[in-house]
């Protein structure tokens, strides 16, 4: 397990307030039951603090070759992406692992199936209050699929703009992009980013560099800063221009991605950008799922198999980051029971299905609970 310290500067939220203002012309906020916030308030909400002991957990899953991200807070939950068609009982089982029935926001970021495919499986098990993509028509079946489940619920797909924000719990999320129209679906990719105290987040889908040159433009450097960032198109040199990383200089950079895949992703070239600007990397085909905690001004990071990061994070000052070693992850947590053990306990989970932590608090604060064996 590891924790960064808050780096974000209210300035970023105070430029994406102040270039929101600015665009007028930008419609309003998504309507139905997400709380939809004024245009002035990215900057209200990333410099307010979080509220007492309310947790943002972003739990990014391992579904190979694909995106998935399950987005927690308070009683507000909202999934970014479902992997692929084959990843739906995946997706279906994570959610009623975690207790969840309701969904509050269904985010398809583009139409590829391997970022859409697994929502049908989400949809099945779980109600909607919102499902959104950045198209409503899109000729493939799983894409048919995705719109069919939506409908079956009684909604409809519905395609926000950029400058749209609402609540999520205690966290904002505003839609940056798409900010204009392109022919390659990648391109047209949804770019969320989510508030929470002092911390933000920010999912990419697949977009790629003509994208992030026009989101730059629109926006800002400033307004595009972010602690921690969901590496676009899975690690692809087509996307994280040194550009866009500049502006946004994550801490955290997560990259899901097949292992073994034939594109190549990550890409060393990526990885090496990713380096430069000192982010500690977590891959999916290395870590399983990652997940991230902020309590607004702290950023944890806890994966499912016991694997330092990646590239970058060496680069870390010493007050930035302190890195549990081995030794001191004396607690071992099972992810499907939500139960954490002690190293000697005879229940053990299998390794695929752990999750490591630094100290007993950790776990608890993580929403684990005591196994009653071993009285950790």
């Amino acid at each position: 397990m590891t924790h960064f310290s808050k780096r974000f500067k209210a300035a970023a939220a105070l430029a994406l307030c102040a270039v929101l203002a600015a665009c007028s012309s930008l419609p309003a906020s998504l309507p139905s039951s997400a709380t939809p916030e004024s245009s002035a308030a990215p900057a209200s909400s990333s410099s307010a603090p979080a509220a007492d002991g309310e947790l943002l957990t972003v739990r990014f899953l391992d579904v190979g070759q694909a995106d998935s991200a399950l987005i927690r807070c308070g009683d507000d939950a909202m999934l970014i992406d479902g992997g692929n068609v084959a990843d739906s009982s995946l997706v279906a089982a994570v959610l009623q692992s975690e207790g969840l029935d309701t969904l509050d926001v269904v985010a398809a970021t583009h139409a590829h199936e391997d970022h859409v495919g697994g929502l049908s499986g989400a949809l099945n098990v779980c109600t909607a209050q919102r499902v959104i993509a950045p198209v409503t028509q899109y000729d493939s079946q799983a894409f048919s699929d995705f719109v069919r489940y939506t409908e079956a619920q009684g909604l409809s797909v519905e395609v926000p703009a950029a400058g749209d924000t609402f609540s999520l719990g205690g966290a904002q999320v505003t839609v940056l992009g798409p900010v204009q129209e392109y022919d390659d679906t990648n391109n047209t990719s949804l770019v969320l980013r989510v508030d929470f105290g002092g911390t933000s987040f920010l999912f990419t889908g697949d977009m790629e560099r003509d994208a992030e040159e026009d989101l730059l433009a629109q926006w800002g450097e400033e307004a595009l800063r972010a602690d921690v960032l969901k590496v676009g198109h899975h690690g692809s040199d087509t996307s994280t221009s040194y550009p866009f990383l500049r502006a946004v200089m994550p801490q955290i950079a997560v990259i899901s991605v097949g292992a073994g895949n034939s594109y190549g992703h990550p890409d060393d070239a990526v990885l090496s950008r990713l380096s430069d600007e000192g982010a500690a990397v977590y891959r999916t085909d290395e870590c399983g799922d990652v997940t991230v905690v902020s309590d607004g001004e702290t950023l944890t990071v806890t994966t499912q198999k016991h694997t330092a990061p990646d590239a970058g994070a060496s680069s870390f000052p010493a007050s930035s980051a302190s890195v549990a070693s081995a030794d001191e992850e004396s607690y071992i947590g099972n992810l499907n029971s939500k139960k954490f053990h002690l190293p000697s306990c005879s229940s053990l989970p299998k390794e695929d299905n752990r999750i490591y932590f630094a100290t007993r608090d950790a776990a608890v604060e993580a929403g684990y609970t005591p196994c009653g064996l071993c009285n950790p």
